[in-house]
């Protein structure tokens, strides 16, 4: 059972909500409501995370993403559709009832730190444990382990306005794993931090995510923070979630035009791997593979291959055994070279992309 459920969500904000979603069921647009002063934030939104799995949904400014995360803890009451946690139905509960939710299985990251400047970084960190009640003691000895995940050890009596932003940040995500909840809700949360501590900051998520296995939904507006970061990633336009899948997926097949204008500038060759671009071995090429790799093997690391032999690639599962085979051809294609690109032309790597926003 999926840790994590949405079913077909909507939120509709203006008169008359409810007529509005069967309108919207109707076939409705999202223009039309608008016309008679109503805005649909999130039409239709169905989808599933599982255990220990980074859910990203990504989109422009007014998507609806951030209005979609805030319906998944009962911050929004949707309009309509159910959202389950573990089987439990959020959307049923008492507001008592919720709150208990909120403070004891479920913790939330913002994009701006929402630190108390008058408390001390573990007095911040421990927070969402004095509001649990936790006796002072335990949830002071919980929030300095938080810290030291977070790579603060040492920092517990410093005040917030001595830290950098991106410590401040780490100081929001320690106090969210403080409360040991299982699942984090991230709004934003590294978009306020410049391009390199953001790096730092995904770096330090994904280090702690191989440790903890929590279960994440997280909210972007960067292309290249989702392909990195999501195992999978919802890509939502005007309310409503246009693709759901893989990395790979969306950039193998994107489901229609619109994601395809996203990620015509991503850099192939580190989100894709060996596995997903890889043929079924034949006989022919498998005699002619000098080199091996897995199939989790990236892109990127194909072309040193290449370049010495120009000969197929062999990819091998998690067994050891064989699975299929890259080939030049193949491998071109991935890339987005031309169909008529010259047989014997050179592979090479790419020249390393800037960091593409949805919102540039």
């Amino acid at each position: 059972m999926s840790r994590l459920k949405a079913e077909h969500l909507y939120k509709v904000f203006g008169r008359r909500p409810e007529a509005a979603v069967r309108r919207l069921e109707g076939g409705a647009g999202r223009d039309e409501l608008r016309a008679d002063g109503t805005t649909a934030a999130v039409i239709d939104a169905s989808f599933e995370v599982e255990a220990g799995q980074i859910f990203v949904v990504m989109g422009l400014s007014g998507s609806g993403k951030s209005t979609l995360l805030r319906m998944l803890n009962g911050l929004l009451e949707p309009t309509a559709g159910r959202v389950l946690y573990d089987g439990q139905d959020l959307t049923a509960l008492s507001p008592r009832e919720l709150r208990e939710v909120r403070s004891k299985k479920i913790s939330m990251v913002f994009q701006h730190f929402a630190l108390f400047p008058h408390r001390s970084v573990l007095e911040n960190a421990a927070y969402g444990l004095e509001v649990q009640g936790v006796a002072r003691a335990e949830r002071a000895e919980r929030a300095a382990e938080a810290l030291e995940l977070a790579g603060l050890g040492g920092w517990e009596t410093s005040w917030p306005d001595e830290l950098s932003g991106g410590m401040q940040q780490r100081v929001g995500l320690a106090r969210a794993l403080a409360t040991d909840a299982d699942l984090l809700l991230m709004d934003e949360s590294f978009s306020a931090l410049d391009p390199l501590i953001r790096r730092d900051m995904q770096d330090q998520l994904l280090d702690l995510q191989t440790r903890l296995k929590k279960t994440i939904v997280f909210i972007t507006h960067d292309l290249n923070e989702a392909m990195r970061l999501g195992d999978r990633i919802a890509v939502m336009r005007d309310g409503r979630i246009v693709q759901n899948g893989t990395a790979e997926d969306i950039l193998v097949r994107p489901a229609n035009d619109y994601v395809a204008s996203f990620i015509q500038d991503v850099d192939r060759s580190r989100v894709l791997t060996a596995g997903s671009i890889m043929d079924a071995p034949g006989a022919a090429a498998l005699g002619d593979a000098p080199a091996t790799v897995s199939a989790h093997t990236p892109v990127a690391e194909l072309f040193t291959p290449f370049a010495r032999s120009g000969a197929p690639v062999a990819v091998t599962d998690d067994t050891g055994e064989l699975a299929g085979v890259v080939t030049r051809d193949k491998l071109l294609s991935a890339l987005g070279a031309p169909a008529d690109a010259p047989e014997g032309a050179a592979v090479e790597a790419p020249a390393r992309k800037q960091e593409v926003s949805a919102d540039a």
